[in-house]
């Protein structure tokens, strides 16, 4: 069997429609994941709702709704998402399911079974919007003397009783598996907050409320509901079986990567390790927190900011394949990275309309008028030739794999665009179109070396761009088996030549923009 690969997004909190942020972290992932598809790994790809909780709860009363019946729309619409955008999502785990709550209790009762669960009385400062605890010593004094928890979110002092985890007997092991496993925690500054916070000393961890009912109930404590953090970090879990460790769930855990924001890799990197040490379950490989999409003026967007965009609305506007490759392509993975309708524009119509996708219809198109639609054949190869393809085959088969088995996106697709514009350079200078009227035989080895190239390079790009890309392999007659790493690399250009294979009149794949008119 090939090689199982599991990969998750965070599990986003759906008290609003999905904006950008969602949209960017979905993109990149899904992109990761039709890469090692692409390597011929076995990936399963989980992403979902996170819709327990108090935030949800007061959001749907302040909106007069049932909670149940607010999540179930709130949660259609991150769905709907992924759907739009091209996210290809094995599963879509809501964490309202019965078989995550099974999963929840299950991991509750390994935990409890460990001796790391124990009932005392919470008193503390509380993020509702964060729905995190905060020591004194991390907060901050805002306008009127309101408290604010380090994502500047206020706070309230808390008293409940509550269920505890003794999350201080892990700091120890926390440390070790830091130093042992140091790609656990990436990039780099990501790694270094989480050993500051955990060198700076662990406190027991608050794992249950009763001030409200909706979430998940703790076993055998009538009153409690699961600290909405246990319950969430819980369906990378259930989104592959557990709690039956057959199956799916004994192919993929532990996950590869979980992708995730950079504002919620403490629940990540250290919660998320402890519950699972209690509970005997192996640890994910890698916590990945990348950074934030910005607004124009460089403050960050969302909901509570009132300045989250609608990336639908954009997809609609520019085109899915377009925004994809933006947001993959503009922002340094890791990073914060900010947008504009404008850079949308500017950078599709360079980079995809005019330099790969005029490359492509130029060449397709003289095959289609000079060569009577059939491919041309390949008459002995100059060193022009040799030079292009060994460029064009170490990018795809080299550099863009390694870039993206580091998770650097951005660096994949501006080696992708790097090669696009040598075989720019190389039909420019070979000038297949004059070549016509003098040497036929060397003008059909350009079209053809210019034609393997392309379809290697829209294979290479076709995890970020996979509509746009599919659909230049379709009119280029490339066989769906052949669409990945190792096949597009193969000697299929003879063998399809060889069959008679006719293009159809080449229509342009991506179109320029153009920003809407101002009202």
């Amino acid at each position: 069997m090939s090689e199982p690969y599991y990969i998750t997004t965070a599990i986003a909190y759906p008290n609003g429609r999905p904006h950008i942020g969602h949209a960017y972290e979905a993109i990149a992932t899904d992109a990761i994941a039709r890469f090692q598809r692409l390597m011929g790994r076995d990936v399963r790809m989980v992403t979902g709702t996170d819709e327990h909780g108090l935030k949800m709860d007061q959001t749907a009363r302040a909106a007069g709704r049932e909670t149940l019946e607010f999540a179930d729309e709130m949660s259609s619409y991150f769905k709907s998402m992924c759907s739009e955008l091209n996210i290809s999502n094995d599963v879509f785990m809501r964490t309202s399911d019965k078989r995550h709550h099974e999963a929840s209790i299950a991991l509750w009762k390994a935990m409890e079974a460990s001796g790391d669960l124990y009932l005392d009385r919470y008193e503390g400062w509380y993020s509702v919007r964060d729905e995190a605890y905060y020591g004194e010593e991390e907060l901050s004094e805002g306008e009127g003397g309101v408290k604010l928890s380090p994502q500047g979110t206020p706070v309230e002092w808390t008293v409940e009783e509550s269920w505890f985890f003794r999350l201080s007997k892990y700091q120890d092991a926390l440390l070790v598996h830091y130093r042992d496993h140091p790609e656990f925690i990436r990039p780099e500054s990501r790694k270094n907050e989480v050993l500051r916070f955990v060198e700076g000393g662990l406190k027991d961890l608050s794992v249950s409320r009763t001030s409200f009912d909706w979430g998940v109930p703790v076993p055998g404590s009538p009153g409690h509901v699961m600290y909405v953090w246990v319950d969430a970090l819980t369906t990378y879990l259930s989104g592959i079986g557990f709690p039956d460790k057959e199956g799916d769930f004994s192919r993929f855990w532990p996950a590869n990567v979980h992708i995730i924001g950079k504002d919620i890799v403490r629940f990540h990197a250290v919660y998320w390790p402890a519950f699972l040490m209690s509970a005997g379950l192996p640890l994910p490989q890698q916590i990945f927190g990348h950074g934030f999409i910005l607004a124009r003026d460089g403050a960050k967007m969302g909901k509570s900011a009132g300045n989250a965009a609608d990336p639908l609305e954009l997809a609609e506007r520019y085109g899915v394949d377009q925004l994809r490759y933006f947001l993959l392509r503009e922002v340094n993975f890791g990073q914060d990275g900010s947008w504009s309708e404008e850079a949308i524009v500017t950078r599709s119509n360079a980079e995809l309309a005019n330099s790969f996708g005029n490359l492509a219809q130029r060449t397709l198109s003289q095959i289609f008028k000079n060569c009577d639609a059939y491919l041309p054949a390949i008459h002995g190869h100059t060193d022009e030739d040799n030079a292009l393809f060994d460029l064009v085959g170490k990018t795809v088969s080299e550099t863009i794999p390694t870039a993206f088995e580091n998770l650097a996106l951005s660096q994949a697709a501006e080696a992708w665009i790097t090669a696009v514009s040598a075989c720019n350079a190389y039909i420019d200078a070979q000038a297949p179109w004059a070549l016509k009227k003098t040497d036929t035989a060397r003008m059909e080895t350009v079209l053809a070396t210019l034609y393997i190239c392309i379809a290697q390079l829209a294979v290479a790009i076709s995890p970020i761009i996979p509509a746009g890309a599919g659909k230049m392999l379709d009119t280029m007659g490339v066989a769906p088996e052949l669409r990945n790493f190792a096949g597009i690399m193969s000697h299929w250009y003879a063998p399809l030549a060889e069959a008679d294979f006719r293009l159809e009149q080449p229509q342009g794949v991506f179109p320029r923009l153009e920003l809407p008119a101002e009202e």
